[in-house]
């Protein structure tokens, strides 16, 4: 470290004796500032960090006790360190009250004078360590939470590993208290379901309140922990071993049903409380995995405190419903009764708590092949029926709960009915195709894309429209456009290349190979014999 010394005095001889007396390398001076009065001093000492001053006392144009009053008040880290010719109780007094590290007298000792700038940059630096311990000390009360959080992720996450040595090696670089031997006790709070519609933003700010609602209704009631999000909608709160004692542990899952209730009447959301067990840091991450596990599992139960399980039996046998059951009713058309068969084998599931993720995504899959089966031999493309964006939402919420498996399900039957009996209608079918082919007669038409639009598959759709119309469906669109082209040239002067264009031919050669081949005239010869006079 080096320092900025000032020297201030009146007479010329003084301070260029101080100044050859002393040795800046050896006194680490970075810079030395020279004054001859009150004025200037104060000059340099408003442009410059000054750290040392040494200063006469007596001066006309304002004494050293008048600048060292100023600088108390404007610079008080400013250590001044007075040099006189006068030896006089009454100004070494108030030199002294003034707050001078000390009074010498002139001439000075080199020595001495250097002794008493060492004494002032020991002070310069134990006040900015001071200042420093201080300012680490003000970004650790900050940051105290923020730094816990960290520390509690990167164990979580495996980013520190599950060993006391490690554990302790991060606890201490981080300052937080010895975790040795510590106990802790972790829950998982999850939302299992927005009950409004949010932006990722809205729901964000939620989130933020849903910590501090925590923070302030579980944490609040006398318990010593802290909570964080672990990632969307999962939030864990991790509390100190004081919870085991006088009775705390008893609180926990009464602030837990108050903050359930808060969850559902003000911040629109059902959520779900796991509590875990006593561990030590080191088991943390274990446990946490356990109680996330259990949350993906729920998917039955909403706005509950859940006891902590020690192992929860998921290979145990079930009896799916039968998949030709749910054919049979499909094919009936009965979508009202398909859905009161699907609730009924999903409560029957839930009464005998035998639901879980893997269980709710085995009848997922067995629903769609029974759905699916269905609009195969119904002639109906799934991909493009269940292809608009809502369905693949509903469909990617279907195995997070029950509730979302039956909201997919009426979703799924009502659009397979509603196609279902617009196929069995097949005259609306065709008409739908013929205008379709009208309002498209310019563009390029291809069986598929045709199919398509309908939700049919192509050799399906081929099959009614041939025995609807008597022709194919590349037949039908082909005499459109040429029914259409006859009309143009013997109706209108547009230019033959137009037409040719807005029948759906770029090549016009080709296009009167076409109109040749089935009018038995070529287009100019149609408008030559049929055209308006």
């Amino acid at each position: 470290m080096t320092y900025q010394l000032l020297l201030v005095d009146d007479e010329l001889h003084a301070i260029e004796g101080v100044k050859s007396d002393l040795d800046m390398d050896k006194l680490g001076l970075s810079r030395l500032f020279t004054a001859y009065n009150m004025k200037q001093a104060k000059a340099i000492i408003e442009s410059e960090k000054i750290d040392i001053m040494l200063c006469d006392i007596e001066m006309p144009q304002g004494s050293g006790l008048e600048l060292l009053s100023w600088a108390r008040e404007q610079y008080p880290h400013l250590i001044t360190i007075f040099l006189t010719s006068h030896a006089d109780f009454k100004y070494a007094k108030e030199a002294i009250q003034l707050g001078s590290l000390d009074y010498l007298l002139k001439p000075v000792l080199t020595d001495e004078l250097e002794n008493v700038i060492r004494r002032a940059q020991g002070i310069i630096n134990h006040n900015s360590e001071m200042i420093r311990n201080k300012q680490s000390h003000q970004f650790w009360m900050k940051h105290k939470s923020l730094v816990i959080e960290r520390f509690w992720l990167d164990l979580i996450n495996h980013t520190i590993p599950s060993n006391p040595e490690a554990i302790h090696k991060h606890a201490e670089y981080h300052q937080l208290p010895v975790l040795d031997d510590a106990i802790f006790f972790p829950l998982l709070i999850s939302v299992k379901k927005w009950n409004k519609p949010l932006s990722r933003r809205d729901e964000k700010i939620m989130e933020y309140a849903l910590k501090n609602s925590a923070e302030e209704i579980i944490t609040g009631s006398q318990l010593n922990g802290v909570f964080f999000f672990l990632d969307r909608g999962t939030m864990i709160g991790i509390f100190a071993a004081d919870i085991l004692e006088d009775g705390n542990l008893d609180q926990l899952p009464k602030a837990c049903n108050h903050y359930l209730e808060m969850c559902r009447e003000y911040f629109y959301c059902s959520v779900s409380c796991y509590l875990g067990k006593p561990v030590e840091a080191q088991g943390i991450a274990g446990l946490v995995t356990s109680l996330k596990q259990r949350d993906r599992n729920n998917v039955a139960f909403y706005n509950e405190v859940f006891p902590f399980v020690e192992r929860m039996d998921t290979t145990q046998s079930i009896g799916l419903p039968d998949l030709n059951m749910w054919f049979s009713l499909l094919k009936t058309g009965t979508k009202d009764e398909s859905i009161r068969e699907v609730e009924k084998s999903l409560e029957q599931l839930v009464q005998n708590q035998i639901v879980d993720a893997n269980i709710l995504h085995q009848f997922h899959q067995d629903f769609m092949q029974a759905l699916y089966s269905f609009l195969n031999i119904s002639g109906i493309q799934a991909h493009q029926l269940y292809g608009d964006e809502a369905s693949r939402r509903l469909s990617e919420l279907a195995g997070h709960s029950v509730t979302d498996l039956l909201v997919w399900v009426h979703h799924t039957l009502d659009k397979a009915v509603q196609q279902t009996k617009a196929v069995e209608e097949t005259e609306t079918v065709v008409q739908t195709v013929q205008r379709y082919i009208e309002q498209n007669i310019g563009h390029d038409m291809s069986r598929d894309t045709i199919a398509n639009h309908v939700y049919l598959n192509p050799d399906y759709l081929s099959r009614i429209f041939k025995k609807e119309t008597g022709y194919s469906i590349s037949d039908y669109v082909l005499n459109e456009r040429i029914n259409l082209a006859k009309e143009l040239l013997s109706q209108t002067n547009i230019p033959i290349s137009s037409i040719a264009s807005s029948v759906g031919h770029t090549n016009f050669s080709h296009f009167a190979r076409i109109f040749k081949k089935h009018a038995g005239l070529g287009p100019t010869e149609y408008r030559n014999q049929f055209g308006k006079k």
